[in-house]
């Protein structure tokens, strides 16, 4: 994927400027070729607000256009290998290509009685959930009327959109789209941060196939070299953090007691926010251990 400077974009051709960033929106470059004529851009947060606005401001058919150029979600084309690169990337993020057959099977009965009933493909923004998330707003959904679908249609391609340009544009400013995740350890014995724990984060799923998302280290300040998620939005859902605690405080001499009292940590919770910051720390003694969603 080409990354492309917003001067440079300025610079364009309509042409040139089109097939830069036209696919941004699912298989309908005529969004950013209407726009090409109110260059110059200031700041991505002027191109995107312009873009939208163009998505806003188009007649009831193109709209729908616009929606129905979206595919399935872990449908026919997804399966075939035949989605756009952009849309491939996206139902990957998901974890949509190593879904189960009986997860098939209920992805398709979804995007069937969901384009029975509107006649448009069901549309979310993949990269802010979780399989398991997915499935909860096809049901969800499944039970407004027309309109309010179509509206939450184009509000999520919007997002999809954003993300794609945030991806694609170099520019001074950023849009609000990523979340973050951290962590850190403190040793409550010592009174200092704990070096040396292995920490695990893991993605929940309902039918336990969980997904490993990071593994790190702590540091000499109890914290990660980087956070665990960054620079992108944290997906809705239910997440682990794993400390493996017992063999920190084996190593430093604090626990003497054979088998430990306390091996791995696990602390689970669920993220609701993904443009969020969740800041969720450890702190621990070899008998007792304590945590809260800081910021």
């Amino acid at each position: 994927m080409t990354n492309y400077n917003l001067d440079a974009l300025n610079d364009m051709s309509t042409q040139d400027f089109t097939a830069a960033i036209g696919d941004v929106f699912e298989k309908s470059p005529w969004i950013v070729e209407s726009v090409a004529g109110q260059r110059p851009f200031k700041s991505l947060a002027a191109l995107y607000d312009t873009l939208a606005a163009a998505v806003s401001a188009a007649p009831d058919q193109l709209s729908l256009d616009l929606i129905r150029a979206h595919p399935d979600l872990a449908g026919k084309a997804a399966r075939s290998g035949t989605l756009t690169p952009d849309s491939t990337a996206e139902q990957i993020s998901a974890g949509l290509h190593r879904l189960s057959e009986t997860e098939y099977a209920s992805f398709h009965r979804f995007n069937e009685s969901y384009k029975a009933k509107f006649g448009f493909p069901f549309i979310v923004c993949v990269r802010r959930h979780t399989k398991g998330s997915i499935l909860r707003a096809f049901e969800t959904r499944l039970d407004h009327d027309a309109d309010t679908e179509r509206k939450t249609a184009i509000e999520e391609i919007l997002r999809i959109a954003a993300l794609r340009l945030d991806q694609r544009v170099s520019a001074p400013d950023k849009l609000p789209l990523n979340g973050q995740l951290s962590t850190h350890v403190l040793d409550t014995v010592s009174g200092k941060p704990a070096q040396g724990v292995t920490i695990t984060l893991l993605e929940l799923s309902a039918e336990g196939d969980h997904r490993t998302v990071a593994t790190v280290v702590t540091n000499a300040d109890g914290r990660t070299d980087a956070p665990l998620i960054a620079d992108r939005p944290i997906p809705f859902g239910q997440y682990e953090l794993r400390f493996e605690i017992g063999a920190y405080f084996a190593r430093t001499g604090a626990a003497k007691a054979e088998p430990a009292f306390l091996d791995v940590v696990p602390i689970r919770f669920g993220v609701a926010d993904p443009e969020g910051h969740y800041h969720v720390p450890l702190l621990a003694s070899p008998w007792s251990y304590t945590t809260y969603r800081g910021s």
